[in-house]
């Protein structure tokens, strides 16, 4: 019944958003400041990629992942927003007038599941009777924990998923016990890698799931498209930088994310660096079908996703550069 309700919660901020007026100068992205997905969003900033493509983009709004972000995007009454795909498509089969316009995270390779360093697990083996942490209902961290669980040949009933509210809840969490493996995604696990031990990443067991995609309303998509092209335009220019460049691009995203400049080294390096069956973990924007789908897959186990998904009536491609326009299949 709460999945319901959030979901119905969703269709109302759009019915608001709908009826708000638009401040520009604002985006949303879920987890910003928090997890590695946001992260060209702060390169753009620091490099004055918005203002050099014509925008001003003043503030980025957070959230601590889930349904969360998708009611403070449109809330806020924002132009773009970078939500988690399943949020997404859940809310469009309620009614909601929104389309993913851009492919941001291509993999979930900032995924790593942590225990203390004296726990008896030791591999997703090991997890039968496990408490796993999770942020918020409907997220990512949540479908990911079925997939883990299913990689060690268990069931999903075979542990508990404890609900943390977000990530450095979780650490937090597994230091008092309240659960005994957690999901610590870069750039936390850069800055407590020390303090823990992984037992599973992601990159390394799961296969390409889309993490993140841009959003937008239809209200806004024809009030704003220029604003919209130009985020898009901005977010790929910091991209491109930060595979050119990780080290100075950690040194910029580290006053954002309240990381030391060698935490956010550490993390832009291994995304950087991070492969998933071919697939980068930042994209440039252009749309990977098979991982949006294999996403909505997941989340579909959540019962977050029922019944057919028609991908053509929810993607928009029309904001992408005409070069990254074509939709990979």
């Amino acid at each position: 019944m709460q999945g319901h309700h959030s979901r119905l919660g969703a269709a109302v901020a759009v019915a608001f958003l709908l009826a708000a007026p638009a401040r520009a100068e604002q985006i949303a992205v879920g987890n910003f400041g928090v997890s590695a997905n946001g992260m060209p969003f702060a390169v753009a900033l620091e490099k004055g990629y918005f203002k050099a493509e014509g925008i001003d983009v003043t503030g980025i709004i957070s959230s601590a992942g889930g349904g969360t972000s998708l009611r403070n995007m449109l809330a806020g009454g924002v132009p773009y927003g970078e939500v988690n795909p399943g949020v997404i498509v859940s809310a469009i089969q309620q009614g909601a007038d929104l389309k993913i316009i851009s492919d941001n995270v291509l993999t979930v390779a900032e995924f790593i599941w942590a225990v203390k360093p004296d726990s008896p697990i030791k591999t997703v083996k090991d997890l039968k009777g496990a408490k796993i942490g999770y942020t918020n209902p409907r997220s990512t961290s949540q479908g990911l924990s079925t997939l883990l669980l299913k990689g060690g040949g268990l069931q999903p009933n075979d542990a508990e998923l404890v609900r943390t509210g977000g990530f450095g809840e979780g650490v937090a969490a597994l230091d008092v016990g309240m659960v005994t493996v957690t999901p610590i995604p870069e750039p936390l696990w850069s800055k407590f890698k020390d303090k823990y031990r992984a037992i599973a990443v992601a990159s390394e067991i799961l296969p390409p799931l889309d993490n993140v995609v841009g959003v937008t309303t239809a209200n806004m998509a024809a009030e704003k498209g220029d604003f919209i092209r130009a985020v898009i335009r901005a977010r790929r220019k910091a991209v491109e930088f930060m595979y050119k460049s990780p080290d100075e691009a950690g040194d910029l995203i580290a006053k954002h994310y309240d990381i030391t400049p060698e935490v956010a080294r550490s993390a832009v390096r291994n995304l950087t660096k991070a492969n998933t069956a071919g697939i980068p973990y930042w994209g440039n924007g252009q749309i990977h079908l098979a991982g949006l789908r294999a996403m909505i897959e997941v989340q579909r186990t959540l019962g977050a996703v029922t019944g057919d998904v028609d991908y053509d009536a929810i993607l928009d491609t029309q904001f992408l550069p005409e070069d990254i326009r074509a939709v990979i299949k």
